[in-house]
């Protein structure tokens, strides 16, 4: 009895677990995306800044080259210098790539040709040491994408996995058609495809595989564990910059002594529905249709293109060749780098065009309010202080709605774009660039209608 009492007087106990573990994947998975977005920014920065040094570099280059015989001991020297230029404006690139701010050439592709297409060159780069496997899916869907880049995505991750496999292995390249991967994309931190139609592309090498402290550093520019001067540490970044780019998600999935798996996802592209044809007329109608346009009132006789009865047809006129308008014209160029603007202004002049110079946006609309000069061409850089390039085009069209003009970045041509109002019409010349092709698009929109 002292003992039922004594347990009698007890009270209950309620115990309440909370399962936390899908709410800190998400706060995981949100503080990496911000952190990936936060670097990109930075790189994204510091890529444009470095496209401004090395424009100057290359273009002085190219004036230093132009005043120099390829026998001159010096001209090798010059070509040293504008070789590692143009290299460094391949890092700068992969920068843009990971900060998702380069220019893209998208196009209606198919992957499985691009990957066979690839072959040859990935099993060069593999060596004898590792196999090389390529599994297609049936009916593969077409994705869009800038084949090039696709191709570098490709590229890198098979160097990054030939590299993790030092005693030989094999490499898995498979594609497949994959309805909302929402699920199989898991959330890494890279985030997981939308719901929808998608093309996927796995990379799978047999290596020694990713530990887990380092799967959240993978895709951050400059992080590598390769030896010095084996790698800059953009390979992985640049792959993740343009998938994101692409419209895509990349997953990685690893086992430390058994291999990688990257899983890139790619949405599916849908073509435009065509308009639907007009009606067929009846033979009949179409008798009548061509009776009635063959006979014109006043007793004229039109010959139709097309009619088999037609024994003349009128004949076109030889195309005059286009004349070559090279340095005629006023240029306006809005440049707030001085070194990128001298050397610039230096080479248009040499083609014999009226240069007209601004170091910023509000200077070059001076030129333009003031009217002193019939200007024909306007070449103005995109990111610059207190006037960006949109903002000052849209301000010259308020004088001046026909003008041509030129715009040139670091940055990609889909950045700024959206700040332009629907329609407007512009070229675009990617930074750095060389004073050739500065020239080259100078006279090929000097000589648009």
């Amino acid at each position: 009895p002292g003992q039922g009492q004594e347990e009698a007087d007890r009270e209950p106990l309620i115990l309440y677990a909370l399962d936390t573990t899908a709410q800190r994947q998400l706060e995981q998975q949100i503080a990496q995306t911000q952190k990936m977005d936060t670097v990109g920014q930075l790189a994204g920065g510091i890529a444009h800044d470095f496209n401004n040094v090395l424009q100057a570099i290359i273009g002085y280059s190219d004036l230093l080259l132009a005043s120099h015989k390829p026998t001159d001991p010096a001209f090798q020297d010059i070509m040293q210098i504008k070789q590692n230029a143009n290299r460094a404006a391949g890092l700068v690139r992969q920068l843009l790539a990971f900060s998702r701010r380069q220019t893209l050439r998208p196009e209606v592709m198919n992957v499985g040709e691009a990957l066979s297409e690839l072959t040859l060159l990935l099993k060069r780069l593999l060596g004898e040491r590792v196999g090389l496997d390529l599994k297609h899916g049936r009916d593969i869907w077409p994705v869009k994408a800038d084949v090039n880049q696709f191709e570098q995505v490709i590229v890198n991750l098979a160097v990054n996995a030939r590299d993790a496999m030092p005693g030989g292995g094999r490499l898995l390249i498979r594609t497949a058609n994959v309805l909302d991967p929402g699920a199989a994309a898991k959330p890494d931190g890279r985030g997981g495809a939308p719901a929808g139609d998608h093309v996927l592309i796995e990379v799978l090498d047999t290596g020694e595989g990713i530990p887990s402290d380092l799967m959240e550093k993978i895709f951050e520019p400059f992080f590598t564990t390769k030896e010095i001067g084996k790698g800059t540490g953009l390979g992985l970044s640049t792959v993740f910059g343009i998938v994101k780019q692409s419209g895509g998600t990349i997953d990685v999935q690893s086992t430390v002594g058994e291999g990688t798996s990257f899983r890139i996802y790619l949405p599916r592209h849908e073509p435009a529905a065509l308009p639907e044809p007009a009606p067929a007329l009846p033979p009949a109608a179409a008798d009548a249709s061509v009776s009635a346009a063959g006979a014109q009132p006043g007793g004229e006789n039109f010959v139709l293109v097309g009619d088999p009865k037609a024994t003349t047809a009128p004949k076109t006129p030889p195309r005059k060749p286009s004349a070559d308008h090279t340095g005629q014209g006023v240029i306006l160029l809005v440049e707030d780098e001085d070194p990128v603007r001298a050397v610039n202004s230096r080479a248009l002049s040499a083609r014999g065009y009226t240069v007209l110079e601004a170091a910023s946006g509000i200077d070059a609309l001076h030129i333009v309010r003031e009217g002193g000069h019939q200007i024909d061409l306007v070449v103005s850089d995109v990111v610059m202080p207190e006037m960006d390039g949109p903002t000052l085009l849209r301000e010259i069209r308020k004088h001046l709605p026909d003008l041509k003009v030129i715009f040139v970045s670091g940055y990609a041509e889909d950045a700024f774009r959206k700040n332009l109002p629907e329609g407007e019409t512009f070229n675009f010349l990617p930074k750095p660039f060389s004073l050739k092709q500065l020239v080259e698009t100078v006279k090929a929109t000097m000589a648009e209608p």
